[in-house]
């Protein structure tokens, strides 16, 4: 085959698993007789064989380019970042495509269906799958920098965030103890009914959450369940799916997104319903930050009958837990939003 013939003494780096578990190493790739031949490239040793023919590229367009034996039941995979391997890897493909006989109408039939499926699987299973690989992949600065485009679009409605220095000071000391050293609790001047999970580990909660007959146990409680839903609801997610397929390829491609994508989106989560974890995930959280349950319980229903889960197995039902603020911190955090 002439194009065999012309890349024979081709050679490029490339990166190997044997199964989707084994840790990947480094080959050799190189053709051989109607074969792409992997080599250990310290001992030479060949380590496997594939049929050229058979060959399958498994992410098209895409790079670095990600190969396959082809063959059913086959594992195996192999990674090449080498612009003209890749590219002789395709010239040989299309010359043995070239080559084998084409029946006629049959054969167009089956390709016409496979581009109908083809087209069918690019509307309906390609967007929802891009914007679930674009969250699961995203770094924690994307994340944080799309949380804070969310925060000022609910600052749109709300108003910005309160800020007071001595304030700020115990909103720190409060999210490192309920949410991580690396979160964020921010407080709008507005009625949110409960505490809303941004991406980028920032908390919204309103002046509601702080006010009157509130107590910090019942503020904790709230924070705690809105990170209780952002782990089982991946707030960038649901915040991509808002911004739609088209915008997540240019956050993919380009590391942020349109700056009109989440136009509105603030407003939606404000409009929405307040979503409530399952009471034993929720009830683990209040156990490991070492605060009361029925605060939080009695808050949603003073009754307690739509929250006697929270409040039959509060963790603190028998002891004492560790006051969330002192008194001085939670008065000084509730003038935060005072002019």
């Amino acid at each position: 085959m002439t194009a065999l013939n012309q890349y024979q003494r081709l050679e490029a780096a490339g990166l190997w698993r044997e199964t989707p578990q084994s840790q990947a190493r480094d080959v050799i790739v190189s053709f051989g007789d109607a074969t792409l031949m992997l080599t250990d490239p310290r001992s030479e040793t060949p380590l496997t064989h594939w049929s050229l023919p058979a060959v399958t590229r498994l992410n098209p367009g895409r790079m670095p380019a990600r190969y396959g034996p082809g063959e059913a039941g086959a594992d195996e995979e192999l990674e090449i970042d080498d612009d003209l391997m890749i590219a002789a890897i395709s010239r040989i493909h299309r010359a043995i495509e070239a080559a084998r006989p084409h029946p006629g109408r049959l054969r167009g039939g089956l390709m016409l269906g496979a581009a109908a499926l083809m087209a069918a699987l690019a509307v309906f299973w390609v967007p929802p799958a891009l914007v679930r690989h674009a969250a699961n992949v995203a770094p924690p600065a994307q994340r944080s920098e799309i949380g804070r485009t969310i925060l000022a679009e609910i600052a749109k409605t709300t108003g910005n965030p309160c800020a007071r220095p001595a304030g700020d000071m115990v909103r720190g000391k409060l999210a490192a103890r309920l949410t991580g050293p690396d979160s964020r609790i921010e407080i709008v001047p507005a009625r949110l009914r409960s505490a809303l999970r941004l991406p980028g580990a920032i908390t919204v909660i309103g002046e509601d959450l702080i006010r009157g007959q509130i107590t910090p146990e019942v503020t904790a409680g709230h924070i705690l369940a809105a990170q209780a839903v952002g782990v089982q609801n991946d707030p960038l997610l649901q915040a991509l799916r808002f911004a739609g397929p088209r915008a997540t390829f240019q956050l993919l491609t380009n590391g942020t997104l349109p700056p009109q994508s989440l136009a509105g989106y603030g407003e939606s989560l404000l409009a929405g319903p307040v979503p409530r974890p399952d009471d034993e995930i929720l009830l683990n959280y209040f156990t490991r930050a070492g605060i009361a349950s029925e605060p939080y319980a009695r808050s949603l229903d003073p009754t307690g009958e739509a929250t006697l889960g929270l409040i039959e197995a509060d963790p603190f039902r028998t002891a004492e837990p560790r006051p969330v603020l002192s008194e001085r911190e939670w008065a000084v955090l509730q003038e935060i939003c005072d002019q």
